[in-house]
């Protein structure tokens, strides 16, 4: 009794948790389009995106799912205020917006249809600052996404007027850095930069994202990798999409992977009659019969100890089939049943498909090599591939674990904007921007012979023997002699002189 008591509350604590693990995340969307403005140019493809957008969301199966078109100023600003009564109660929440954005002197701003924008000071009051979006998502728990298809061309940028001289207000969107955690804000273009409307019925940058945003599994920061590479492969790099902000180490995905959907009861009914049988017979034969059909399971694992039991000599009492429906009756007789464990491959729930490490490996070490470390052969996290990660993360101040090529990793350095690793030059060349040039060195000078022969004279041993050459002279003319040298000699043409300096004799030639 003892046993089977904990059999039981095994079995309870596994329900339990099974239960707490499939709970489903509660997940929130808004969807804003606006393209009827009414005092700049009308945009033809945020509507449509807008659509898109939210029928993506349903189908994800997003618990709530609020779409909106041409929002005036009042409008948006009620909208974003209403969404984060949503958001207090949600996991993950996601707010997307098509249409016209702009900055003012570093601040974002989302602009509404009815927007006139007379002067730069007018942006604070008519249109939506991207700071305002990001704190009604702060409450979700554990994903806060914001997509914006708003780096058009800035239609106000020649009319407004500037109150201040030094005030910029510029085409694109500013570049952000959230300061709450888990928290993802998605450009179609990258900060400084504007993102085409398209040709189509819908944006470049919204095109890839209905194809790659809502795969079952898949991890959010890859899903908008993917869609970076499918933006600049249809713009002719001429777009390219970024992503500001940072998650954990674990995999989080918009729409989570299906489950493998448990036995039937028919299935099981049928395991249950074919264990009956084999227990009436209760025979070695027959357990060995019904183990070669079922092998795996719960009475699988019956039959296995009953059959154990026949062949240790034992009692040929069996394990029997527990009751379906009815229970027993309270004074009938005790029946001898033993209680085994499921075994751990028919109890546990089938493992999420893992990221493909080829795949997060090249993609990791190109992302590397775009920030100048240099991880070696791309397909394979070699040593190289490990001191390239470390130095990205002595040069950017963060800690990502180098031993092996993840996620969070491959996040990190898609977060870093140009070279984070300095260039490292080989010798006879300097580093010229991105690149290194050889270092141009000068011939060396050449000498005629009056200057070598000044050279030479100028050495203070030459000097001593000119000395001593001039004092003969000068004692020579004295003395009325003609001779200047101990021993005239001629060298190449020239009357030269050998002279006894203390040591080995010298030839000068004056």
């Amino acid at each position: 009794m003892r046993r089977l008591a904990i059999v039981l509350g095994c079995f309870l604590a596994a329900m339990m948790l099974s239960a707490t693990d499939s709970r489903a995340e509660r997940r929130v969307a808004l969807v804003i389009g606006n393209g009827a403005y009414q005092n700049a140019s009308r945009l033809p493809n945020p509507m449509n995106d807008a659509k898109a957008m939210a029928d993506l969301f349903r189908k994800a199966g997003f618990d709530v799912v609020d779409a909106r078109e041409n929002l005036g100023s009042l409008d948006i600003k009620r909208a974003i205020r209403e969404f984060t009564n949503q958001t207090r109660e949600a996991d993950i929440a996601v707010v997307y917006f098509a249409g016209h954005g702009i900055e003012v002197s570093g601040t974002n701003y989302l602009i509404p249809v009815d927007a006139k924008l007379v002067n730069d000071f007018d942006a604070e009051d008519e249109a939506l600052a991207l700071d305002r979006v990001v704190r009604a998502l702060e409450p979700a728990k554990r994903l806060r996404l914001i997509i914006l298809d708003a780096c058009r061309d800035n239609p106000f940028l020649r009319s407004m007027q500037r109150t201040i001289a030094t005030r910029a207000v510029a085409s694109g969107l500013a570049k952000v850095e959230p300061a709450s955690s888990d928290t993802l804000i998605a450009f179609a273009a990258k900060a400084g930069s504007t993102a085409a409307d398209g040709d189509g019925v819908n944006s470049p940058f919204t095109q890839a994202l209905l194809k790659n945003l809502a795969q079952p599994g898949l991890d959010v920061r890859l899903a908008l990798g993917r869609v970076r590479d499918d933006v600049l492969k249809s713009t002719g790099s001429r777009q390219e999409p970024f992503v500001y902000g940072s998650l954990g180490g674990t995999t989080v995905a918009l729409v989570p992977e299906p489950k493998r959907e448990a036995p039937s009861a028919i299935a099981t009914n049928d395991v249950r009659r074919d264990y009956e049988l084999a227990e009436r017979v209760g025979t070695a034969a027959a357990w060995d019969s019904f183990l070669a059909a079922h092998k795996n399971g719960f009475y699988a694992d019956l039959a296995r100890a009953a059959r154990a039991k026949l062949g240790a000599g034992g009692s040929s009492v069996v394990a029997s089939a527990p009751p379906a429906e009815t229970a027993p009756a309270p004074n009938a007789p005790a029946r001898q049943s033993i209680a085994v464990l499921p075994a751990p491959d028919a109890a546990a729930p089938p493992p999420s498909s893992p990221v493909d490490p080829a795949a997060l490996t090249r993609d990791l070490q190109t992302e590397l090599k775009r920030v100048g470390c240099d991880p070696g052969e791309t397909g394979i996290w070699t040593a190289k591939s490990r001191r390239a990660l470390g130095l990205f993360n002595r040069h950017a101040g963060t800690k990502v674990d180098v031993k092996v090529a993840s996620v969070d990793a491959l996040g990190v350095v898609r977060g870093k904007d140009g070279r984070v690793c300095p260039l490292v030059c080989g010798r006879g060349q300097k580093a010229d921007g991105d690149t290194c040039v050889a270092v141009a060195v000068p011939p060396p000078a050449k000498q005629d012979e009056s200057t070598r022969g000044r050279a030479l004279r100028d050495r203070p041993a030459a000097r001593e023997v000119i000395r001593r050459v001039d004092e003969r002279r000068s004692g020579s003319s004295r003395g009325g002699s003609a001779a200047a040298c101990e021993t005239p000699i001629s060298v190449g043409g020239r009357q030269c002189c050998t002279v006894d300096t203390g040591g080995a004799p010298r030839i000068v030639c004056p």
